[in-house]
């Protein structure tokens, strides 16, 4: 059952309540801060992570955000964490955070980041950007999975990671340290399970590994492409999922610490469990997601094609509206179960943005929400296969091939959850009840991803956003090099 579903089950009431129009502001375009190649080597870098866990754990009811709605935790595996990462080209610096959560919605992203503020104006911060691990094991922290119709985002549970993430950034920033930055991949070929056609994801664990100079820990900075959903809807403890693993199984093994990001999961990627119906029955998924963390990391402690990077950090950050068609979200919203402001062009739409990075010649990309792979690397259906009966031909172009880098690098999740972005050739309704319950097409097929995602126009805006970037990009290059 959908989430909105289940909304209207709990006997959820908006008639009454208002929900104030508020006038869209003006977007103006991105800046591109180029950052010309050198031969320097030299970045600084530091890391910090701070645990999330409340002090009344065992007394309050938190509730699981995934799969359903009002289960309370039961207790804790492990602690969820959040990390940050200073990184620095000796020009000026930019701030990653990545907590173990399910998702920040940009309204708490902008709220954590204007807790930051005084941190940027003491560094000399030229950007901060804001990821989550998609955690179905982590606490509430949108809101729909509590009991329903009454939000299960708590605001303490926010505050402390609020508190948390701030010195997790003031860690990193007075850990930092001169060092080289090197770049390097490992193919993964037999860990994860695309649940629904095409099978388009990429198999590829991406490093970042920076070695400080006097010696110190390294610290690692990982993006793979899955959910963070090993413990599955059975589970009520609360616990990061196998990024837990992961990160000590590199830490033991080489001492390094770990930042761990997501890429483009939506599909939907998640790890493949092997026996998963006899580990679900005997209670041994706990078991199970312990050694899928510690295999991921073991394919990325045998990484062995790490290149040296020059010190230079490319950015830009541009805003941009989606459009919300889907009922669900709105609704959420105007009851307050999700934090989100609404704005209207006239129809209701959110305010988001996506991040264009280039670390040395590594192009990467940070989006907000659970992206479709085919929208990254092609492969879509055919308009036979597809649901609309449609082709790839109505998709918008791949942002691999917008970006003119096959190996573009995608960060999923990053500074808002929309929610699945999906290829408009394959965006299917149930036709009596649209956005209310999962779609059937004529092939047979589920269509869940659907309900919970803004609508189909999504990808398109999310492409078409994507094109400016890059003809600023491309333009800021250009002119850099007419003029020298």
């Amino acid at each position: 059952m959908s989430i909105l579903n289940r909304l209207l089950a709990a006997g959820l009431n908006l008639t009454a309540r208002k929900d104030a129009k508020k006038q869209a502001p003006e977007l103006t375009d991105g800046t591109f801060t180029y950052a010309p190649p050198t031969e320097n080597r030299t970045f600084f870098a530091g890391f910090g992570t701070m645990p999330v866990l409340p002090d009344d754990i065992d007394k309050k009811k938190y509730y699981i955000a995934g799969y359903s709605d009002h289960n309370p935790a039961r207790g804790v595996i492990d602690p969820q964490y959040v990390s940050a990462l200073w990184l620095d080209d000796g020009s000026g610096g930019w701030l990653f955070i990545s907590a173990d959560v399910v998702g920040l919605l940009s309204k708490d992203v902008n709220r954590l980041k204007d807790g930051l503020s005084d941190f940027c104006r003491l560094t000399g911060c030229g950007g901060i950007t804001v990821m989550a691990t998609h955690n179905h094991a982590g606490i509430d922290t949108m809101g729909i999975w509590g009991p329903l119709p009454l939000t299960g985002r708590d605001e303490k549970f926010m505050s402390l990671l609020f508190r948390q993430a701030k010195a997790a950034a003031m860690a990193a920033y007075e850990d930092r340290r001169e060092g080289k930055l090197y770049y390097g991949t490992a193919e993964v070929p037999d860990m994860q399970e695309d649940i629904r056609t095409p099978e388009v994801y990429s198999k590829t664990l991406t490093r970042f590994r920076f070695v400080p100079d006097d010696g110190a820990p390294e610290t690692w900075f990982l993006n793979f492409a899955s959910h963070s959903e090993s413990l599955q809807g059975c589970n009520h403890l609360v616990s990061a999922d196998f990024p837990a693993y992961l990160r000590e199984q590199i830490r033991i093994r080489t001492g390094a610490r770990t930042f761990y990001t997501v890429g483009a999961i939506g599909g939907m990627i998640s790890m493949d469990i092997g026996d998963e119906d006899l580990l679900r029955r005997e209670h041994r998924l706990l078991e199970s997601t312990r050694g899928i963390g510690r295999k991921l990391g073991d394919y990325a402690c045998g990484i062995e094609n790490d290149r040296p990077l020059s010190a230079r950090i490319s950015a830009v950050v541009q805003p941009f509206y989606v459009k919300v068609e889907n009922p669900l979200l709105s609704m959420a919203a105007v009851a307050g179960i999700m934090q989100a402001d609404r704005y209207f062009l006239p129809e209701p739409a959110v305010l988001t943005q996506m991040t264009y990075m280039e670390l040395d010649d590594v192009p990467m990309l940070f989006l907000p929400g659970e992206l479709f792979p085919e929208l990254v690397f092609g492969g879509a259906l055919a308009a036979e296969d597809s649901a609309t009966g449609k082709g790839p031909e109505c998709n918008p172009p791949p942002l691999s091939e917008t970006a003119g880098a096959e190996e573009l690098l995608v960060f999923g999740l990053a500074d808002d959850e929309l929610g699945y972005i999906l290829p408009p050739n394959d965006f299917y309704l149930n036709p009596d009840k649209p956005y209310l319950d999962k779609g059937i097409d004529c092939h047979g097929r589920r269509h869940y991803e659907e309900t919970n995602s803004t609508g189909p126009e999504t990808a398109r805006t999310v492409s078409d956003t994507f094109i400016a970037v890059m003809d600023l990009v491309k333009k800021t290059k250009s002119d850099y090099q007419g003029g020298k």
